[in-house]
């Protein structure tokens, strides 16, 4: 009864509300972002959804468009912007998602959303984090976020989906919102972000 009505009746309600009140937030965000980095304001990329289906995912734009001599993007440490860092230290790049949440694309707690392009890498196993609605922050988060081995990310994600529940949805809740103020697991070590998915060999 929880996933398949309360979870997401959750979801909506609350996306409702925080949309409402944060949204002078978002628009001094977007005028921020607009202003140091120009446009687009908002960061839109395809990313796989429940039952890999394919979403929309909106984020506050953090890095710049940079490229080298041969047209290739720079790496991400060399394209994230003082302002993106600190909207992403503070996770407030990722307040458009409550967008996605609205429309029920995504829910507040769930695994992360990844790339499309990691859809063929992945076993069966790791396949099921998709049986269940991606989230803005889920129990891999809150377990390292990007510090972390995709091993142990993908063991984080399907032990959430084989544990889901109100209660642990609360924790997950919790500990993220203790992750925001302690500004932990940000990035790993090495990397802007995090490393590239690149299989399980």
């Amino acid at each position: 009864m929880y996933v398949k009505l309360l979870k997401p009746s959750f979801d909506f309600i609350f996306a409702f509300i925080a949309l409402l009140v944060l949204s002078p937030l978002i628009l001094i965000l977007s005028l921020l972002v607009y202003f140091k980095l120009g446009k687009p304001v908002f960061f839109i990329q395809q990313r796989p959804g429940k039952g890999e289906k394919i979403i929309t995912l909106y984020k506050f734009r953090t890095m710049t468009d940079k490229h080298d001599h041969s047209g290739k993007s720079l790496e991400d440490k060399d394209r994230l912007t003082k302002v993106g860092t600190i909207l992403r230290r503070t996770s407030l790049d990722e307040l458009p998602q409550l967008v996605n949440v609205l429309k029920g694309d995504v829910s507040f707690i769930g695994p992360r959303p990844l790339l499309v392009e990691y859809l063929p890498l992945y076993t069966e196993d790791q396949k099921r984090r998709h049986l269940v609605k991606p989230g803005i922050t889920g129990w891999a988060q809150v377990n390292g976020r990007n510090n972390i081995s995709w091993k142990e990310k993908f063991k984080l994600d399907l032990w959430y989906i084989d544990n889901l529940s109100f209660i642990l949805d609360i924790k997950i809740l919790i500990m993220t919102i203790m992750k925001i103020i302690l500004r932990e697991g940000i990035s790993k070590d090495g990397f802007a972000t995090s490393d590239a998915f690149n299989g399980n060999n």
